[in-house]
């Protein structure tokens, strides 16, 4: 290669590894914060936003479901092909699916999938996955438009100026689990991260976490050194049934097993699960179905 080939191939190079800060950076997120009405948790170039069913009040089994446990809507903006790519999970009331899809179809987004995580609960409550591109800012239009045809609380609720207790012993859960929770709401969350990339539309679904790709798992203290559990298994298909095994062998109940996205490389699904026992019991559940997993252990 000659040194005028070299140089070309170098400036090329220069110009493609500032492009995607550029188009990152262009991004007018204040106004996207604005439309959607809440600040976003910026994890990298992913900004995600909560919606959170705190209007519901939601049981099963007799457990009364906090928003962090099993109803946390969410929509999450990455910057991509010049404008963002935007992915999310929804929750709503049986009622309330047709008006908001018939919202978002209208607006030009996806629906990628429609379905239940929970079993028994009341009101029973369903999840709508979707998808878009384009401007950030008419995305965030679209999305607001669109729960405005649901009773999701559109105004973010203030911070609670005292954290919730969590009743449970986390250092335990954090040693059996492998990586380390957070607590959010009175709930302690895992994110486990798979070990082989993600992508949708030939672009990294990174980080997993914000982008809802990495096995999710959620303790909720019921008192007595109990808790209740729910969550999504992240899995390829090789994995769906010894994964399915190892949770009911522990006394784990799957309740759902779905896709959640149309394109996405692996192809993945996802499986939900439910249980209110022991909490160490449990852990040790989730870590022996980890473990039939291509997840990451810290």
């Amino acid at each position: 290669m000659n040194r005028t080939i070299q140089a070309t191939v170098a400036l090329g190079a220069c110009i493609v590894a500032f492009a995607a800060p550029a188009r990152a950076q262009s991004v007018d997120w204040q106004k996207v914060d604005e439309t959607l009405g809440r600040k976003a948790t910026v994890s990298d170039d992913v900004h995600r936003y909560g919606f959170p069913r705190t209007d519901l009040s939601v049981t099963l089994d007799g457990v009364a479901i906090k928003p962090a446990l099993a109803l946390g809507g969410w929509v999450a903006f990455k910057p991509a092909h010049g404008g963002a790519m935007v992915m999310g999970d929804l929750v709503l009331l049986e009622t309330e699916i047709n008006p908001v899809m018939a919202k978002m179809i209208a607006s030009g987004l996806e629906i990628t999938a429609v379905h239940n995580h929970l079993l028994r609960a009341s009101p029973a409550t369903f999840y709508m996955h979707v998808a878009g591109h384009g401007d950030p800012v008419k995305l965030a239009s679209a999305v607001h438009a669109a729960l405005a045809e649901s009773k999701t609380p559109l105004t973010a609720a203030a911070p609670a100026s005292q954290p919730p207790a969590l009743d449970l012993d986390t250092a335990k859960l954090d040693q059996i689990i492998g990586v380390k929770g957070q607590a959010n709401g009175g709930v302690y969350q895992f994110n486990v991260k798979r070990r082989d990339p993600i992508t949708q539309d030939g672009m990294p679904l990174t980080p997993v976490g914000p982008m809802g790709v990495a096995i999710g798992i959620n303790f909720q203290s019921t008192g007595g050194g109990k808790a209740a559990i729910t969550g999504d298994f992240v899995l390829t298909g090789d994995e769906v049934n010894p994964v399915i095994l190892a949770l009911r062998t522990h006394g784990i109940e799957v309740t759902a097993l779905h896709s959640h996205m149309l394109d996405e490389q692996p192809r993945l699904f996802f499986m939900h699960f439910w249980a209110n026992d022991d909490a160490v019991k449990l852990a040790e559940g989730l870590r022996a179905a980890l473990d039939k997993t291509a997840s990451t252990k810290s």
